[in-house]
């Protein structure tokens, strides 16, 4: 964890409720929770469902998967991305979500990608070789 990061889940929910100018009332109800609930919630005397920290997101116009991380419901793979993302102060809310997606969307693609590549590498990555050069010429071979 970094200097820059809330110390627990409470406190990163707050600090983002804080960012965002919403009150705790505000935030319950967007998220479809209690008002003392979350105020227990910020201060770290109840552990949100994953569900609940899905709502919460979703009020706070946040990625799941960074709340998820932030609860250590997912593997920490990435989080420093998403924590820098979320602990920068000169992005907007809008900014941070967007950043987010994308990134989360590049890590989506290059995991499908690496799923689907095959198993063993091709003969001129396997030599060295690397790929030949294009040439406006047809190649002799």
């Amino acid at each position: 964890m970094t200097e820059d990061e809330p110390r627990d889940l409470g406190a990163f929910i707050r600090d983002l409720r804080r960012n965002a100018r919403i009150s705790l009332r505000q935030l319950a109800e967007q998220a479809g929770v209690s008002n003392p609930y979350l105020s227990q919630i910020e201060r770290g005397l109840r552990k949100p469902s994953a569900e609940v920290l899905a709502q919460l997101a979703g009020a706070l116009r946040v990625s799941t998967p960074l709340m998820y991380l932030r609860a250590g419901l997912l593997e920490r793979e990435g989080h420093d991305v998403l924590a820098a993302i979320a602990a920068d102060s000169d992005l907007t809310v809008a900014q941070k979500q967007s950043l987010t997606q994308i990134y989360e969307t590049f890590r989506r693609e290059n995991a499908r990608s690496a799923a689907e590549a095959p198993a063993a590498p091709d003969e001129t990555e396997a030599s060295g070789a690397g790929p030949k050069p294009v040439t406006g010429a047809p190649d002799p071979d």
